[in-house]
């Protein structure tokens, strides 16, 4: 038993992705906080294309309940998306959907953290990208950890239902995990779907009895 459908995307692009990817690999310290960014110009653009997606999709497959990130990234991906589909769906904002923490290293690209924290670059190398957990932040398996408490209670409360998650990158790589049940010994595995791309949509769908993935991190909806 659980939700009949779902459909998974991350938000549309950010001012932090631009920002992060202008930096061009030099130590960047982003000031904003996690919670706090928001969408570029393109990033709403591509919240209008998703949108428009949900809006074609036929009337057994159009997600019914919305469950989101209460990062405004992702908050605003909704809205923008909403307003494009011209639907209200009833909205459940999830804490546990939020981005994975990187808490001393938050706001920090790769390059700075190897300028301010050589020891932790190093850790995070040797643990692998899937077994570190930065100070005060998260692992992939902490992430693991909050999202199947998340699809436990998903599973009660949107019974039969269609359900839209927007979320994070991190978040729908490990809900992959999540919903096919594999053992956390076997996390790393899940980098080959990785990274997942801005506004792209992750789909869900009745297999035998049971959720399997009918398509992942895809952005054809994008094009043009």
């Amino acid at each position: 038993m659980g939700p009949s459908r779902i459909v998974a995307v991350r938000h549309g692009q950010s001012e932090a992705n631009l920002a992060y990817e202008q930096s061009h690999g030099t130590p960047l310290v982003y000031e904003r906080g996690d919670e706090e960014v928001t969408l570029t110009e393109l990033g709403r653009a591509q919240a209008a294309a998703l949108g428009r997606f949900l809006a074609a999709l036929p009337p057994g497959e159009a997600p019914e309940v919305v469950w989101c990130s209460p990062y405004r990234r992702a908050l605003d991906t909704w809205a923008v998306a909403g307003r494009a589909w011209g639907a209200e769906l009833p909205l459940h904002v999830d804490a546990r959907l939020r981005d994975r923490e990187m808490g001393r290293l938050a706001r920090l690209n790769r390059a700075a953290i190897g300028e301010r924290f050589p020891e932790e670059l190093a850790r995070w190398r040797a643990a692998g990208e899937y077994g570190y957990r930065p100070p005060g932040g998260e692992s992939f398996g902490d992430v693991a950890v909050r999202l199947r408490e998340f699809w436990g209670e998903l599973r009660v409360r949107a019974d039969g239902r269609r359900v839209l998650i927007v979320a994070h990158d991190s978040v729908v790589l490990i809900l992959r995990h999540v919903i096919a049940g594999t053992p956390d010994a076997e996390l790393a595995a899940i980098a080959v779907h990785g990274p997942i791309r801005n506004a792209s949509v992750s789909t869900w769908g009745p297999v035998d009895g049971r959720l399997e993935v009918v398509a992942f991190n895809e952005v054809a909806h994008l094009d043009g």
